[in-house]
Order: structure tokens, then C-alpha cells, then sequence
């Protein structure tokens, strides 16, 4: 039985337009579609390592077998080192064996800049302990600790080797205002595990979501009622 997650993005949740788009389209595969929730147990304690594990212990919870992680925006910074984390950890039940990223944060927590965010802003960000942001998913303004930023300085995606990560496709926006398409092209060049799709389209991928299904299908081997 292949489990398949999605790990939703920043100011976002389980219940995000992805998701449940995604959770639609796996429905006649009998596969279901599995959705840590980021904000909880709260949004203002939110780091990358909480959320690895997370992942971690939703991974556990499940039968024996192969885990595939899809992982939007902040949530493909996260499924990138969750599944890194694996390599140096005893063969695990249930085995990451794929990431989907899709216009991921790989540099989050070594960028001086987050979305609107400058360098200054970090700054304030690190001295108020607290950043003010919109939660898309709750509709107000809520507060997130500067650990967030702190913590994920911890993780480098840049150093993790190939022979660490599994085999991964990026989808990645051209006209992406929020995750820079030249990093993520750095980032992809010379890493055989690693298949990048450039798209004519901004973060959110609305346009290409047509285009990943297919390719989502294809990599999966997918076949109805599997």
C-alpha cells in the first residue's frame, strides 16, 4: 500500500485548495491523501522541525509501506529534509521513495528574504521575537515566533547529497514572485535524483496543475482502482 502525503505551505493548512484538488484526483486510485496540519498544536510555535516531525510520526502511524511526499512552497522545504533525515536513520518500515515538490522553499531560513519580507524586516522579525502575518486559511492576522526563521537556518538544502535524498521532481514557476526560479534552478543543476519542470506560471501553479497530474500519474504508475 503506497501512502501518499501532501504537506501543505506557509499561512496555509490541510484543507488548502491543493489538497483537496489532489485528494479528488487520487480518490479513484483508491489511494487516499494524507494531511499533517501545520498550525497545530499552534501557529505562533511553528518551526521546520516540528513540522519534520510531524511527518515523522504520521509516517509511523501508518501500515508498512512506501511513503511519497508531495510538498508545496514551505511544505517542499520540509518534505526535502524530512526525507533527507531518513538516510541517516535505520531502514525505516515505511520508506520515503518520492518527493514531488512544487515551488520550494529550498533556501528558506539562508534567504534574507521572505515574501515581502527584506532583510530589514528579518531583522525587526528577530527582534520582536514575532512577525504579524495573514493566514490564508484562517482569513485574520496572526503571529508566528521568529524561531521559525531561527530554526530552519538549521537546515541547508544545498548540502544534502543525492545519494541522501530519494528521487524527486520540482515543479517550478517561472513567474514565481515568492520562491526564486534561479535558486531552484541551482539548486536542481547537477543532481541526477533530481527532475525540474520550468513553467510559465507564478507560485501557485494553478495554471500547470493539469500538467503536474500528468506527470504525477506517470511517475506513480497509477492505475484506477490500484
Amino acid at each position: 500500500q503506497m501512502h501518499l502525503f501532501y504537506l501543505h505551505g506557509f499561512a496555509s493548512s490541510a484543507g488548502s485548495t491543493k489538497a483537496a484538488w489532489l485528494a479528488e484526483r487520487l480518490a479513484p486510485f483508491g489511494l487516499s491523501l494524507h494531511c499533517p496540519d501545520f498550525n497545530q498544536p499552534d501557529f505562533h510555535g511553528l518551526t521546520t522541525s516540528r513540522m519534520i516531525g510531524q511527518v515523522d510520526d504520521a509516517i509511523a502511524a501508518l501500515p508498512s509501506g512506501p511513503v511519497v511526499l508531495i510538498g508545496s512552497s514551505l511544505g517542499g522545504f520540509v518534505a526535502w529534509h524530512a526525507a533527507a533525515r531518513q538516510s541517516a536513520a535505520a531502514a525505516r518500515r515505511t520508506p520515503i521513495e518520492r518527493l514531488v515538490l512544487l515551488a520550494p522553499a529550498l533556501d528558506f531560513g539562508a534567504n534574507r528574504r521572505m515574501g515581502d519580507l527584506d532583510a530589514d524586516g528579518i531583522d525587526r522579525w528577530r527582534d520582536a521575537g514575532y512577525l504579524d502575518v495573514f493566514h490564508h486559511a484562517f482569513g485574520e492576522t496572526l503571529r508566528v515566533g521568529y524561531e521559525l526563521y531561527s530554526d530552519a537556518a538549521g537546515y541547508d538544502s544545498f548540502a544534502v547529497q543525492d545519494s541522501d535524498a530519494p528521487p524527486t521532481v520540482i515543479f517550478q514557476g517561472r513567474r514565481d514572485d515568492a520562491v526564486d526560479p534561479a535558486m531552484v534552478q541551482r539548486f536542481s543543476r547537477g543532481r541526477a535524483a533530481v527532475e525540474l519542470h520550468l513553467l510559465d506560471d507564478d507560485h501557485q501553479l494553478h495554471d500547470s496543475l493539469e500538467l503536474i497530474w500528468r506527470r504525477v500519474v506517470e511517475l506513480l504508475e497509477l492505475e484506477p482502482g490500484a
